[in-house]
């Protein structure tokens, strides 16, 4: 029985992060359609976040790829 409740509980925090974005970036989406000024930029910053999200995790992976390149090479 913990282990089906642990299981659900890992679902839960593994889904959470993604699903929240989705549904930003969807009234995101309704923003853009249904006004102009004010409106517009509440969607760009809704639709953003996606690539706001995956510019933040990507960057420490590439500082440490730079980091180990030149020991790569050393090694070559």
């Amino acid at each position: 029985m913990s282990q089906q409740v642990l299981s659900k509980t890992t679902e839960r925090s593994i889904y959470r992060v993604p699903a929240i974005i989705a549904l930003v970036s969807g009234v995101g989406l309704i923003f853009a359609l249904v006004g102009d000024g004010l409106w517009d930029v509440m969607s760009w910053l809704a639709v953003g976040l996606p690539l706001a999200v995956a510019a933040w995790v990507w960057w420490p992976i590439s500082a440490f790829r730079r980091k180990a390149t030149p020991a790569s090479r050393v090694l070559d």
